[in-house]
């Protein structure tokens, strides 16, 4: 009997050794159904309507990312938790569409394509990182990205902040931090590959985030995710974020037509900028033609925003517009085309 205990010790601690299920904790709503299911209900309010393009990175002849042991196929884990999010989304009343939803080649520049298309709201593309090194079996944490850095024009401040709500969420559901050189977890894709970021990044125009849930190469990470209930919990993380993002508002900003004056030597044009919590206007920025622009008048309570521009050549102009609410979202990416014509320049 005696050698039989320490037999069975053995054989547990092969167990866990070579791959035994390991634990993890589930997140506070996945305890009960009612808990889950009241989530869900109550958040719809705000996800319901909304559309979201996933996409699950890689898959098809993009294989490579095998993972520690060769036992977590990244491709196929992206899937996995890209058609989990997608079954919540559509659980709390949103519209989804994927760019694969099976093992199938979709290049980079289809996926953006397909995205653009698509009359999204919000991209989303679904990762898990790899080590630099290949005996390195320890790195392990989160990561969001967003394009470019805040003084770039192309950055959009919203992509920003739907990085921060996911990557929070994220983290907190699969116990899994924040890699080191971030504070909060998110980083711009120009860290990886500077001037120019990531190909979905940049060329998605709908707001747009890539997320890193984890590690295929740790070797604690790598037996988690080939769980599907932990590749549900991933989900979980990933919709909770967007659930509290949506939650706090998103600016709308508008052109209204308001007798716009246009003349060879000024153009007087107005926009509505709305939100329920009210907008931020310490957050609100103008720039004509890329250049930042400070003429214009905006009245807070009424939320319009009138613009005064002088001296516009003949030909197509630009107007962008950022604000954010006083929840801190800012509004999705707004820009006006105008045409001056060429009898306005004699």
């Amino acid at each position: 009997m005696k050698y039989f205990g320490i037999v069975l010790l053995l054989l547990l601690i092969l167990w866990e050794g070579c791959g035994g299920v390991p634990k993890f904790v589930l997140p506070y709503e996945f305890r009960t159904i009612e808990k889950k299911a009241d989530f869900i209900k109550y958040y719809s309010t705000w996800v319901k309507g909304k559309k979201f393009f996933l996409d699950p990175g890689h898959g098809g002849k993009d294989r490579n990312n095998k993972g520690f042991r060769e036992s977590s196929v990244e491709a196929d884990i992206n899937l996995n938790v890209a058609l989990a999010l997608r079954d919540l989304l559509v659980l709390a009343g949103g519209e989804v569409l994927l760019s694969r939803n099976k093992d199938t080649t979709v290049e980079l520049k289809d996926r953006s394509l397909l995205a653009n298309k698509s009359g999204a709201n919000i991209f989303i593309s679904i990762h898990h990182n790899a080590a630099g090194e290949k005996e390195d079996i320890w790195t392990n944490y989160t990561s969001t990205y967003y394009h470019a850095n805040e003084n770039d024009y192309e950055y959009e401040p919203c992509q920003r902040d739907l990085a921060r709500y996911i990557q929070r969420d994220l983290s907190y559901s699969m116990r899994n931090s924040g890699g080191t050189s971030s504070f909060d977890g998110t980083y711009s894709d120009y860290n990886i590959y500077p001037g120019q970021g990531f190909s979905v990044l940049r060329l998605t125009k709908i707001p747009a985030v890539l997320v890193e849930c984890g590690f295929t190469t740790s070797e604690y990470e790598s037996d988690l995710i080939t769980i599907k209930e932990f590749n549900n919990v991933e989900a979980w993380g990933i919709f909770r974020g967007l659930c509290r993002y949506f939650k706090n508002g998103i600016p709308e900003i508008k052109y209204i037509n308001t007798k716009d004056t246009v003349t060879k030597d000024s153009l007087n044009i107005s926009f509505s900028l709305q939100d329920s919590s009210g907008i931020n206007l310490n957050t609100l920025s103008v720039f004509v033609d890329a250049l930042n622009y400070r003429n214009y008048n905006l009245n807070g309570k009424g939320g319009l925003l009138i613009i005064q521009i002088p001296s516009l050549h003949t030909g197509n102009h630009t107007i962008r517009i950022i604000a954010a609410n006083k929840n801190g979202n800012y509004a999705f990416p707004f820009y006006y085309s105008i045409f001056i014509p060429n009898n306005m320049d004699k």
